[in-house]
């Protein structure tokens, strides 16, 4: 009995022996793999690359990165990978376990760094026409597009186009696209470019001679578009007071007919441009037409002040400050329907009503020319007659009580003589009495001498 579970034993025993051999030589499977993704798909150096850990079976790991930070890894999963510089790179993993080991590479490209920069330099100025240099400051490409915007030529491939030319003026954009063999990267700028030359001028008499008359000054008023540099000339004996300035002034002496011309320059371009003036022979005389001076009571609306050398009238509001002083003529109607009426002294109109003036200056006035009995008379014909001042200058203007009184409107027209304070003869046609009410005024025609 004792033998027999002996023996049974032992063949137990014989039995487990193959078995346990036979587990030991089956291996643990090995498949060594990964993926790996570009972050933003970017592939500018410095590229990130982050790994896809895909192994299966392994319990060691070993990872290298060609060109990458880090270099190397072995961690199961590494994370991401930073390659700073441009060109071949790759990712090689190997991984093992107590029976299997395999190794995987995978290479992958980092493309150059790219900085997108150009200058766009306009030459000599920024007038049309004009050449646009392009300086190119890019790096890392290796294919460029350009466009210019109304330029010639419109477009370049080159990495250097060069020069471009604009004959339009405004706004014109400049655009490169440029490639560094994966990508394109693109930078537009702005230019603004002004006209061309285009002289232009115009005559403007001074104040004192718009009425075209000798002695004439005038200002030359330079419109000039793009231009930068003058020279006036005057053709027939004016003068011209800075030939080179911008705006200049020009006297006639006497009258004629006379051609000024601009030459104008802007560095680029030369061009001309020229405009007749007809200066009149001296009158020595001065008009004024249709002038309303109304009643008292209509100084606020129309005004009863006039200024022959200022050539205006004035209203109550007037700041006569400055300008009181060159008031010649102050009308005083009494009432609507014009029976007392008279033009006095300006250093008087604090009697009629009016405030007085500052700075007033007497001025000698007939009102009445059949009662002055003063010599002094001029018809309303020989009024319009008047084509310079011989007749004013040779006449007596003095005050005389007679001469001093009222006129009504029963007389149209009507002459008024004055003489001002500084000397000067001149002579007021009332041509129309207008009743309306308290705006009510009178139109009359003045002529006056420049000088005594």
């Amino acid at each position: 009995m004792k033998t027999t579970g002996l023996k049974y034993l032992l063949y137990v025993l014989l039995l487990q022996v193959p078995l346990a051999a036979c587990k030991k030589e089956e291996a643990v499977p090995l498949t060594v793999d990964f993926s790996y993704s570009i972050m933003n798909e970017d592939f500018t150096a410095p590229v990130k690359v982050k790994v896809t850990n895909n192994t299966t079976g392994a319990a060691h790991y070993k990872w290298t990165f060609a060109g990458g930070d880090p270099a190397t890894s072995n961690k199961k999963d590494p994370g991401t990978i930073v390659f700073d510089s441009a060109g071949d790179c790759s990712i090689t993993l190997e991984a093992w376990n107590d029976d299997n080991r395999d190794t995987v590479t995978r290479q992958l490209v980092a493309d150059s760094s790219v900085v997108i920069a150009f200058d766009a330099v306009v030459q000599v100025n920024d007038f049309v026409p004009a050449q646009v240099t392009i300086i190119n400051k890019s790096s890392g490409g290796v294919q460029y597009k350009w466009t210019f915007e109304g330029g010639q030529p419109a477009s370049a491939a080159q990495k250097d186009p060069g020069t471009i030319a604009f004959n339009t003026p405004g706004e014109h954009l400049i655009s490169l696209v440029m490639n560094n063999g994966r990508k394109d990267f693109t930078l537009t700028k702005k230019i603004v470019l002004q006209p061309a030359l285009q002289p232009v001028f115009t005559i403007i008499p001074s104040f004192d001679d718009n009425d075209q008359e000798a002695p004439l000054m005038a200002t030359l008023h330079n419109e000039t578009i793009s231009g930068l540099h003058w020279h006036w000339s005057v053709t027939g004996g004016g003068l011209i007071s800075n030939d080179t300035a911008r705006e200049p002034t020009v006297h006639f002496t006497a009258g004629g007919t006379y051609t000024v011309t601009l030459t104008a320059d802007n560095d680029k371009e030369t061009k001309s441009v020229q405009h007749p003036i007809t200066v009149l022979p001296n009158t020595n005389l001065r008009s004024f037409s249709n002038v309303q001076l109304g009643i008292n009571t209509a100084h606020s609306t129309i005004g009863c002040f006039f200024s022959t050398s200022l050539q205006r009238s004035f209203k109550a509001s007037d700041d006569l400050t400055t300008t009181g002083r060159e008031i010649d003529l102050v009308f005083f109607g009494l009432n609507a329907g014009f029976t007392y009426n008279r033009f006095v002294s300006p250093d008087s109109a604090g009697e009629y009503t009016f405030n007085a003036i500052p700075g007033a200056q007497p001025v000698t006035i007939i009102n009445s020319q059949d009662q002055c009995n003063c010599g002094a008379a001029l018809t309303p014909a020989q009024f319009d007659g008047l084509t310079n001042d011989a007749l004013l200058a040779g006449m007596a203007i003095n005050f005389t009580a007679g001469g001093w009184r009222s006129f009504s409107n029963s007389v149209t027209p009507l002459i008024v003589l004055f003489k001002t304070s500084d000397g000067r003869k001149g002579a007021v046609k009332i041509k129309q009495f207008v009743s309306n009410g308290a705006g009510s005024y009178m139109v009359a025609d003045i002529k006056v001498q420049k000088t005594p």
